[in-house]
């Protein structure tokens, strides 16, 4: 009799999967949404800190400013992080047009 009632029960027994946090969405997010990782973001976002917290934010287009880092490991030291380039868009100096170049500024730009 143990046997029948283990099988009515296990028809609907869902597979066991560490639930959640009650705060994460199910859909994918959307700009400003928390996340913990780019894959909770909708498509064109990515998961970058605010603060002391991570949000959904547009991944960058050609023209937009974008961080270069020069060390490795210093992308998680930022505050208010930026999205990467999106595909096919690198991050590299501006170019002024003049005789001294002085700018810092990096924006993504064609390969």
């Amino acid at each position: 009799h143990g046997a029948a009632e283990l099988d009515e029960i296990g028809t609907e027994v869902l597979p066991r999967r560490t639930p959640a946090p009650a705060w994460l969405p199910t859909a994918k997010g959307e700009e400003g949404d928390f996340c913990l990782r780019s894959s909770d973001c909708a498509a064109g976002l990515c998961c970058a800190r605010h603060f002391w917290s991570k949000i959904c934010k547009p991944v960058l287009r050609e023209g937009q400013v974008c961080t270069r880092h020069r060390r490795k490991g210093t992308h998680g030291l930022e505050i208010f992080q930026r999205c990467q380039c999106a595909e096919g868009l690198a991050c590299r100096l501006q170019r002024e047009h003049g005789p001294t170049d002085t700018s810092r500024l990096h924006t993504c730009q064609r390969h």
